[in-house]
């Protein structure tokens, strides 16, 4: 039971709706954890459920058969067999699966709970759709500017910006606010077992638990910020434990079935991980510093309850599979938090040749010539036209597919008229654009069988903004006797700044002392994370010895960075910044993604890729930090 003399034990179920389903009930039945927690939702779910949300709002039947659509249709998967454990462990459940209608899922968690004939209570937690908030405020004359373009909803080019025109009810998008924990915390303390939550912050469900678990008041700031970047680091389950690490090759033996991560927080924020037992991975210093430096954007880790400062962040090794973690210090949070708006962005389609062999260049260029000329009259209809070639010949090749390469033809239009079958009418479209080049190709040239990617398909576009907490209307809903609990915005504030304190490194030293140097992969003796946050990209490196520090941080400057990403760099600005204790260099790419997941041209639409193609980069590496093995 909560008591502020033992930390609470926070388990990890869930990074997404695509997790494994085993992890609640073989958390709970483990008997190794106080609360659960699990993160369903991302830019790309938020934009599903509400688009789900958006349709159902027609027709009363349409609802009832779409219900599942409004929240994540695997949940009880998860959640069913766990339910008995629940129980038998006094354990508590807080999820974000609850996407566009907690209060739905909130029913059927209920109506399963009672079909198992168990004594479980069952709470949600609303606010976060804020569409009367962002109607009201824009007609208002609020201009709500892009986080990641600088620009206003004006200028964005698509339905939201009719919004001072229309109503609420009516309205054909759906802003989604990033809510704080303070709500599954409350409906924790009024006896709840069971948290849904619609659109939380990722690290959310930690921060509630753990502030009532403790306890704690809302100015508890030092706590509330060590629960935060607590909650960060197993939000997304097995990827604290060796998931995307760059060290995955000494975790081969037992791969299959990485454990998911536990999180015990103290009465100070402090936070010591583990994971189950008798499961893949590992938690170690490293596939910690792994999961801290994905999805960040700065020193500071914003969240509506407390922003926690991560500069002095340090983690120690303090047995095989436990990591301590101290040093974060927390502040006031910001007057706004994030909102997501999305729209209907129009159309895209792609098609594929494949090129293989010897003058490759040459022949993507012979092959995009041909194509931009069937398009000449048509060009102006797509708002975006990219041709890209994928990888690049083996030399020598051993077998044909070393040789081969995707030739991507990248298109978005809001006209679906000029999408399509080539079979269809003989109409002109994309395809046949793309098709009627075939015979007069370079030699090595072919086009995938299956071409249904070039009929479209509907894309939407999504902005994110801030709005005033104190507009929200941010409420816990207990189930089991109707009683709802308003949560008032946080009383002291520190303004929200996307650019805090991007810097260069103090005193760098001269990499020449290092003595000795081989030529090679960056990636030899760094290691790293990187993600998406939005259009943005995020990237953190990390070396494993202290005597390595010096060099990293002097190497990587924003100038050396902007030469290792070479074309990919698109000069819209990079912040960097340094945590020391953990000998990590963080950047922040600005605009990467190209507008991000739902929309981007970018094959690594969600940003995990761009960490290894800049581990393959070559530096000069010291010969002495070779000499101790490689990554």
């Amino acid at each position: 039971m909560p008591s502020a003399k033992s930390p609470v034990r926070i388990g990890g179920a869930s990074g997404g709706f695509a997790d494994r389903s085993r992890s609640i009930h073989d958390l709970a039945k483990a008997g190794i954890v106080d609360v659960i927690i699990g993160d369903w939702m991302s830019e790309c779910t938020m934009t599903i459920h509400g688009t789900g949300k958006i349709n159902n709002k027609k027709s009363k039947e349409a609802a009832e058969a779409a219900m599942v659509d409004l929240f994540d249709p695997s949940f009880m998967l998860n959640l069913g067999p766990a339910l008995p454990y629940l129980v038998q462990n006094n354990v508590k459940v807080a999820v974000n699966a609850g996407a566009s209608a907690p209060h739905e899922l909130a029913r059927v968690v209920a109506e399963e709970v009672k079909k198992q004939n168990l004594d479980l209570k069952v709470a949600w937690v609303e606010g976060d759709d804020v569409t009367e908030q962002v109607f009201e405020a824009k007609k208002a004359g609020e201009r709500f500017v892009s986080l990641d373009t600088g620009k206003t909803l004006d200028e964005w080019g698509h339905e939201p910006q009719e919004v001072a025109v229309s109503s609420p009810t009516n309205c054909s998008f759906s802003p989604r606010a990033y809510l704080g924990g303070w709500g599954i915390c409350q409906s924790l303390k009024a006896g709840a077992d069971i948290v849904i939550c619609g659109r939380v912050t990722d690290p959310a469900p930690v921060v509630g638990a753990a502030a009532w678990w403790h306890g704690w008041d809302r100015a508890n700031f030092d706590a509330l910020a060590g629960s935060l970047m607590a909650g960060h680091i197993i939000e997304c389950s097995t990827y604290a434990t060796g998931g995307y690490y760059s060290g995955f090759k000494n975790l081969m033996d037992g791969c299959e079935n990485l454990g998911y991560p536990v999180a015990a927080i103290d009465f100070a924020g402090n936070a010591t991980f583990t994971k189950e037992a008798n499961t893949g991975g590992e938690v170690s210093v490293g596939t910690i510093t792994s999961q801290l430096v994905y999805e960040i954007q700065g020193p500071i880790y914003y969240n509506p309850d407390v922003a926690a400062n991560i500069e002095g962040i340090s983690f120690e090794q303090v047995s095989k599979d436990e990591v301590r973690m101290t040093g974060v210090r927390g502040v006031a949070p910001p007057p706004t938090t994030k909102i997501g708006i999305t729209a209907h962005g129009g159309y895209q389609a792609e098609f594929h040749y494949l090129l293989c062999g010897l003058d490759m260049k040459e022949k993507a260029a012979w092959t995009e010539k041909q194509v931009r000329y069937s398009m000449r009259n048509h060009i102006d209809k797509f708002s975006k036209v990219r041709f890209h070639l994928v990888g690049s010949p083996e030399p020598n090749p051993q077998t044909q597919d070393a040789a081969t390469c995707d030739f991507r033809i990248f298109v978005q239009t809001k006209d679906p008229s000029i999408l399509g079958w080539a079979s269809l009418g003989g109409a002109e479209n994309f395809m046949r654009w793309c098709m009627q080049n075939f015979l007069q190709s370079c030699p090595g040239a072919s086009i995938t069988p299956d071409a249904r990617q070039a009929a479209g398909k509907p894309i939407l576009e999504y902005w994110p903004t801030l709005l005033p907490q104190n507009v929200i209307k941010h409420k816990a809903i207990c189930q089991w006797n109707g009683e709802s609990i308003e949560i008032s915005a946080p009383e002291k504030t520190e303004p929200y700044t996307k650019s805090a304190w991007s810097y260069e490194t103090k005193q760098p030293v001269d990499l020449a002392s290092f003595g000795p140097t081989t030529y090679g992969p960056m990636g030899w003796v760094v290691a790293g994370r990187s993600g998406d946050k939005a259009a943005d990209a995020n990237i953190g490196l990390f070396v494993r010895h202290n005597d390595e520090w010096d060099w990293l941080r002097t190497l990587l400057s924003t100038n050396r960075m902007i030469a290792l990403l070479g074309p990919e760099y698109l000069g819209h600005g990079i912040d960097r910044f340094e945590m020391p204790n953990i000998r990590a260099v963080h950047f922040l790419i600005r605009d990467h993604l190209d507008r991000g997941f739902n929309t981007t041209s970018s094959l690594d639409a969600l940003g995990k890729n761009l960490c290894e193609f800049l581990r393959a980069k070559y530096v000069e590496i010291p010969n002495k930090f070779l000499e101790r093995g490689r990554i």
